[in-house]
């Protein structure tokens, strides 16, 4: 039998995250004896608590409010995360003196929702919210080819941070208050919403905009959102953040097993399933 390793999601609040399910289907169908679940963590305890955790710990998800200070606390960063500004990932070496490796998978989990819907390409995108997922939205969406990227957040000054990751990235970051309404915002192809689910907009957006668009709302409770009913109702294309969230944990159990983002895990496609399956999600058609 391998050797059983513990793993767990941290964050705040944490008490109805999905990432234990999605980890176990994960590990069971690859034949581990892993053990992950959740913790209730603030901000001032990370360092201390990742600093106390024994060697039969091999990684951690980290969900708001702890990705900038995972960021912090990581000695070694992947390409991904250095460009954001952002770590919900964390690898911990074996040996004494344990080095912690820090990555973000958010981007691979958008990307992954996103083409879940059949997109495959981006020409102008929409990101709703600026806050630290924001910034792995303009990733995802430069990887999906987008050169023209609008940021709608309630302080312009707020969204002045995703500039330099823009700049990193090489594509053009319009920025615009959501106060302002939509006026010559142009063509959007796909909309991407960081706000809470509950949350609405002073401003509705224009119905054309919805009909001819794709919506990831990152928040999945409840679902559908206010902007998924939105989707709905023009029978347009939309995603949870349920799905980003299982395309996301996918990575971070090659990071954890194989110690990889990139590397692919045996029979994965199956696990991928698995995953889905165990949070419901009837995987869409390929």
């Amino acid at each position: 039998m391998p050797v059983s390793r513990r793993l767990a999601v941290f964050g705040s609040p944490i008490e109805h995250s999905k990432s234990p399910d999605l980890h176990a289907a994960a590990y069971r169908a690859l034949g581990l004896d892993w053990v992950y679940d959740r913790r209730q963590v603030e901000v001032e305890q990370l360092a201390d608590i990742v600093s106390a955790l024994g060697p039969e710990w091999r990684g951690l998800s980290l969900t708001m409010p702890l990705k900038q200070q995972a960021f912090a606390l990581s000695e070694t960063l992947d390409r991904t995360a250095q460009v954001t500004g952002a770590v919900n990932t964390l690898r911990l070496d074996d040996a004494s003196g344990r080095r912690i490796q820090g990555f973000n998978t958010d981007v691979a989990g958008i990307a992954g929702a996103l083409r879940d819907t059949g997109t495959s390409s981006v020409s102008h995108g929409l990101i709703l919210g600026a806050g630290a997922t924001a910034a792995s939205a303009l990733a995802a969406l430069t990887q999906l080819g987008a050169r023209d990227i609008t940021v709608a957040a309630r302080s312009a000054a707020r969204a002045e941070p995703l500039r330099d990751v823009a700049d990193n990235l090489g594509v053009a970051l319009h920025v615009r208050e959501l106060s302002s309404g939509w006026a010559g915002l142009g063509d959007v192809d796909v909309v991407i919403s960081t706000l809470p689910g509950t949350a609405s907009l002073e401003h509705p957006l224009p119905d054309e905009l919805v009909a001819r668009s794709t919506l990831l709302d990152v928040a999945y409770d409840p679902w559908p959102s206010a902007l998924g009913q939105r989707w709905a109702a023009q029978g347009s294309r939309a995603a949870s953040g349920l799905d980003m969230l299982v395309h996301q944990a996918l990575i971070q159990v090659r990071i954890f097993v194989l110690g990889d983002p990139l590397a692919v895990l045996p029979d994965e496609p199956a696990i991928l399933e698995s995953m889905f399956a165990a949070v419901g999600i009837v995987r869409p058609a390929a």
